[in-house]
């Protein structure tokens, strides 16, 4: 996969780092608010679990959208990392592993998004449970992987500041990305330590996270619409061979 990626032009790998990143934005989209978004109920199993077995197959597809995505965050961060490693090695280097381990997190914490199927489809292993005694498991399972979700979100937001940076640093790409996705790259990290720490006001602050989140969109519809500035991304790479030469 890394010499495919390496023998493709910088416009052409805009171009799929473009397509890739839309697929995780409007998979995120479609699992968050219209799967979990329109099925669970806040503090209120029954109706949650009520929900999830009514629409069943949209639960489970909310599933499998959602690990698709995560996996395509894997080639998408390689694609990052062999455009603006010639902006600074070091700190691309620290992109691609703030976005894998961001991205396992998220993929473990899925088993919360699952185990309701498990716990309220019934099997002799449950008999000794009764059914609102499963539907609290399976509540429980979801806050579970909300908090899990958020732990990923910290390193996701690690992610967003360098990968700003670097965009900032850039001479091929908008420098307002670079800054936007910075500021989402903080949101991200306000937003989950107030989770851990102060529930109440994060609840309050997430809406202030969808707002920077324009971020990512801003930077996906660039690379898809006008990928990077080919000759200033070879005299930057240019540039860098010659300081590693040095």
């Amino acid at each position: 996969m890394i010499e495919r990626i390496e023998g493709m032009s910088p416009r052409l790998k805009a171009r799929v780092a473009g397509l890739l990143y839309l697929i995780v934005i409007a998979g995120g989209i479609f699992a968050e608010l219209f799967v979990r978004g329109q099925l669970v109920v806040h503090g209120d199993a029954a109706a949650t679990a009520h929900n999830i077995m009514t629409h069943e197959l949209l639960y489970r597809l909310g599933f499998a959208v959602e690990i698709f995505y995560c996996a395509c965050n894997v080639p998408l961060v390689l694609l990052f990392y062999d455009l603006f490693k010639v902006v600074n090695r070091s700190v691309a280097v620290l992109v691609v592993f703030f976005s894998l381990v961001g991205t396992a997190i998220e993929s473990v914490s899925l088993l919360g998004h699952f185990a309701p199927l498990l716990l309220l489809g019934g099997g002799h292993s449950l008999n000794g449970f009764t059914a609102e005694q499963l539907q609290s498991l399976s509540y429980v399972s979801l806050q579970l992987f909300e908090r899990g979700f958020a732990i990923a979100l910290v390193f996701f937001g690690f992610y967003c500041l360098l990968f700003g940076y670097l965009i900032f640093r850039s001479t091929f790409f908008p420098r307002v990305i670079g800054v936007l996705l910075a500021l989402e790259g903080v949101c991200y990290l306000i937003n989950s330590f107030a989770n851990f720490v102060a529930p109440a006001f994060a609840a309050r602050f997430f809406s202030y996270l969808m707002v920077f989140g324009l971020a990512e969109v801003l930077l996906c519809g660039w690379l898809l619409v006008r990928g990077v500035n080919v000759e200033r991304w070879r005299e930057q790479a240019q540039r860098s061979a010659i300081s590693i030469g040095e």
